[in-house]
């Protein structure tokens, strides 16, 4: 079982940023796979990024692409999301997501099928 604490999410104004962490515990070196998902009010998941634990490689949703990038600590266990030039569409509940490898990275940010995902951090960007 893998556990993911996701913090950092708040409200903030466009154009502004915001850095998100997730703290990965429990048996993290089943995880291939790390990444980051949201969901606003009444619309689907939509995968944000996905990035390797091994090789670091790293897959955008083309939503957000340019605007966040995804980081992984040396230990394997905090993940980052950094998140630049917020738009208000934007705005949802942001989920830290792992996966022992079932499918693709680039597989993942499309379908957001991850084996294991956090309770989420509310981001809002409102003026």
């Amino acid at each position: 079982q893998v556990q993911l604490v996701e913090s950092g999410g708040g409200s903030v104004q466009p154009g502004g940023s915001l850095r998100l962490s997730c703290a990965a515990s429990g048996v993290v070196s089943s995880i291939y796979y790390m990444g980051w998902f949201r969901q606003a009010p009444g619309k689907e998941r939509e995968g944000v990024a996905c990035i390797r634990t091994g090789s670091r490689i790293t897959y955008y949703a083309n939503s957000i692409q340019g605007r966040f990038t995804i980081s992984l600590d040396n230990t394997k266990t905090t993940l980052y999301l950094q998140m630049n030039s917020l738009k208000p569409e934007d705005t949802a509940m942001y989920y830290c997501a792992a996966d022992p490898g079932r499918i693709s990275c680039s597989s993942l940010v499309r379908t957001v099928e991850y084996n294991y995902w956090g309770q989420g951090t509310q981001v809002t960007v409102s003026s």
